[in-house]
C-alpha cells in the first residue's frame, strides 16, 4: 500500500488495512481521515474496524465519506476544516487515494491550481481533468470528451468481463472498454467453501489486469455519474468517456452500516460473514473453535446476492460439528427476514431433511436490526400473530451475518433506474426501457431473477448478441429466460443443485438420470468444487459460452 505525501502535514493512500497501521504510526501520523464509504468493495474493511485498530495505537479516525465522483465544495470544505483543527501529520485514504487528493486540492486555497496539479502528479495522481475547476470551481460535461469507445462496460466483475469477452468473440475488432477501479477480481461463489475450509481465500482472487480480455481497454477509474442523453459517463476526477453502447453491471453494495453495531464487531467476538473476502477465513476459524453454545445464521430482506448463501454457511457449519461429534453441544438457529426457507418449492423438501438432521431452529419473518458484539447479543425485529412489532434479543457464541444490499450510490442517483433504484431494463433483451443503446445485467438490473454468477453467465451472451445486432441495424433477438443457479451445500460432499428460471420454473442443465438437482448428490458437489471454478475462469471470463448460448426469438 503506497503512502504519498502531499504536504508536510498530509499523506494520502489507497484503502488502509489493519496491518498497515504500524507503518502509519512510524510515519508519525496522529489522525486518519476515511473518505471512502463503507461497502464499496467486497474486500473492504469498514471504517469502524480501522478506527478500533487505530485507537489501540493512539490514532484517531474521522469518517468523511465521499461517493466516488461526488467531490463537491461542501465535502472539500469539511476536509479542509478537519486538516485545520486536528494535529498532523494526517493520513487521508479512500479506494485509490484520488478522492482524498481531490479534497485536498479543492480545500487548500493557499495552493495555486498549478501547484496542486504538480504536487498531485508527483504523488501519482493526475488532476489535469479538474484544472478548470481548481481555478473556477466548475466542471462541465457538455463540450468535453476525454476518451471515446464503441462499447463501454461499467464493472469488471463476472458480468462485465464475461460480456466484454463475448463481444470480442463475436467481433474481434470491436472497440470495447471496461471501467473499474479495482485491482483484484474475486470469484465470490467460492467464499462459501472458504468459510468451510474447502478452499483457501487466495484461490478465489486474481489480478484484474490478468483477466481483462485481450484487446479490451481497461479504464482504471470509478464512475461518478451518467449522462445518457449525451452518451457520456463522467469518471472520478471529472474525466468524460463517451460511448455508442453502454453496459452497466457494477455489482451490489454491501450495507454493513444498516445494522447498528455490526460494522464495529465484524471479525471479532464471533461475528463473521462469508460475504467478504477477508472474513470468510474467520468463519472457518470460528466454526472449528466453537465447542458448544448458540450459533445464529441470518438472512436480510431481498434482494441479495445468492439468496442461498446464508443457508450454505449454516449447513456446512452444522455438518462440521456433526462430524466432530459436537452437534448436540451447538444449537443452530436460522433467522430470515423472508417467509420461507427457499423461494422455489421443489427444493424445499431436501433442505428440510437437513434442517431436521442438524436440529436447526427456523425463524422466519425475523430481521436482524442490531448487534452488540462485546455482549454477544443479536437483536431481531418481527411481527407477532397479533400484528404487533416485537423485538427478540438473542445471545450468541457465533453469528454469521448477511448484510442488507443495495445498488451502488452512483447507480441509485442516476436517471437510469426504476422507482426502487435498479437499472430499468426489459427482462428478456436486457435493453434499457428508455435508452435503446444502454443495457444492464448482473446484480443491478431490475430483472426478477436470482442474483447469482450463474445468472450473469447466461445474461452476458444475451447482451453481447443484442449489442452486435443493434450495431448492425437489427433488432435485439436474444432473450434471457431468468435462469439462475444456487448450489446449496447441504453437507461436505453433497449439494442440492437448484436451477430455475423466471417464475420459479425448473431449468435443469442435466437430465434427471444424470443429476437430479432436487436431491443432494455427490455429483453436484464435484461440479461445484472441481468444475465450476475452471468454467468461470477459463470459460465464462474468456467468452466461451459453454451451456450458455443465447436463445434467439423471432
Amino acid at each position: 500500500m503506497p503512502i504519498a505525501a502531499l504536504t508536510e502535514q498530509l499523506y494520502v493512500s489507497s484503502q488502509l488495512q489493519p496491518e498497515h497501521l504500524d507503518e502509519v504510526v512510524r510515519l508519525g501520523v496522529t489522525t486518519l481521515i476515511c473518505n471512502r464509504p463503507d461497502g464499496e468493495s467486497p474486500d473492504q474493511p469498514t471504517h469502524q474496524e480501522i478506527a478500533l485498530r487505530a485507537q489501540e495505537r493512539g490514532l484517531r479516525l474521522h469518517y468523511l465519506p465521499v461517493v466516488t465522483g461526488a467531490v463537491d465544495d461542501a465535502s472539500a470544505q469539511a476536509f479542509g476544516d478537519l486538516l485545520r483543527t486536528h494535529p498532523g501529520p494526517v493520513l487521508a485514504y479512500c479506494r485509490s487515494g484520488m478522492r482524498s487528493t481531490l479534497l485536498w486540492a479543492l480545500s487548500d486555497h493557499r495552493v495555486t491550481a498549478e501547484q496542486a496539479l504538480l504536487t498531485a502528479r508527483a504523488a501519482g495522481y493526475d488532476l489535469g481533468s479538474i484544472a478548470q475547476r481548481l481555478e473556477q470551481r466548475v466542471a462541465a460535461v457538455d463540450s468535453r470528451t476525454d476518451t471515446r469507445h464503441a462499447v463501454v462496460i461499467i464493472g469488471g466483475g463476472a458480468a462485465g468481463i464475461a460480456t466484454a469477452a463475448s463481444l470480442r468473440a463475436r467481433d474481434p475488432k470491436l472497440d470495447v472498454a471496461i471501467i473499474d477501479p479495482a485491482e483484484q477480481h474475486y470469484y465470490q461463489p467460492g467464499w462459501t467453501l472458504v468459510g468451510a475450509g474447502v478452499f483457501r481465500a487466495e484461490q478465489t482472487m486474481r489480478r484484474m489486469a490478468a483477466l481483462i480480455p485481450r484487446g479490451v481497454h481497461w479504464i482504471k477509474a470509478a464512475v461518478a455519474a451518467f449522462h445518457p442523453d449525451q452518451n457520456a459517463v463522467m469518471l472520478e476526477g471529472c474525466r468524460v468517456v463517451r460511448y455508442e453502447q453502454l453496459v452497466i453491471c457494477p455489482g451490489l453494495q454491501l450495507d454493513w452500516n444498516a445494522i447498528p453495531g455490526l460494522a464495529e464487531t465484524l471479525g471479532r467476538n464471533g461475528v463473521t460473514s462469508n460475504y467478504r473476502y477477508d472474513l470468510a477465513p474467520y468463519t472457518w476459524q470460528q466454526v472449528q473453535q466453537l465447542q458448544g453454545g448458540r450459533a445464529l445464521f441470518t438472512q436480510p430482506p431481498m434482494p441479495i446476492k445468492c439468496a442461498g448463501a446464508p443457508q450454505k454457511a449454516m449447513y456446512l457449519s452444522c455438518d462440521h460439528w456433526r462430524r466432530q461429534g459436537r452437534q448436540s453441544q451447538v444449537a443452530a438457529e436460522f433467522y430470515s427476514a423472508g417467509p420461507v426457507l427457499f423461494g422455489v418449492p421443489d427444493y424445499v423438501p431436501a433442505l428440510m431433511d437437513y434442517v431436521r438432521r442438524y436440529d436447526i431452529a427456523l425463524n422466519f419473518g425475523h430481521t436482524l436490526v442490531a448487534v452488540d458484539g462485546p455482549s454477544r447479543v443479536a437483536s431481531f425485529r418481527y411481527v407477532d400473530p397479533q400484528g404487533e412489532t416485537q423485538m427478540l434479543h438473542r445471545p450468541f457464541d457465533l453469528l454469521h451475518v448477511v448484510p442488507p444490499q443495495k445498488a451502488p450510490d452512483f447507480i441509485r442517483a442516476s436517471s437510469l433506474v426504476d422507482a426502487a433504484g435498479w437499472i430499468d431494463v426489459d427482462p428478456g433483451t436486457l435493453q434499457h426501457r428508455r435508452h435503446s443503446n444502454v443495457f444492464s445485467l448482473g446484480d443491478v438490473a431490475n430483472t426478477p431473477n436470482a442474483k447469482t454468477a450463474a445468472a450473469a453467465r447466461k445474461q452476458a451472451p444475451v447482451v453481447a448478441h443484442n449489442i452486435v445486432a443493434l450495431r448492425a441495424g437489427q433488432r435485439p433477438a436474444a432473450q434471457y429466460d431468468g435462469y439462475g443457479s444456487c448450489p446449496l451445500t447441504v453437507e461436505r460432499g453433497k449439494i442440492v443443485l437448484a436451477e430455475f428460471a423466471y417464475g420459479g420454473a425448473l431449468k435443469p442443465s442435466f437430465p434427471a438420470w444424470m443429476l437430479d438437482g432436487r436431491r443432494p448428490t455427490r455429483r453436484a458437489w464435484w461440479l461445484k468444487e472441481r468444475m465450476l471454478p475452471p468454467l468461470y475462469w477459463q470459460g465464462m471470463l474468456k467468452g466461451r459460452e459453454w451451456l450458455a448460448k443465447p436463445e434467439l426469438v423471432g
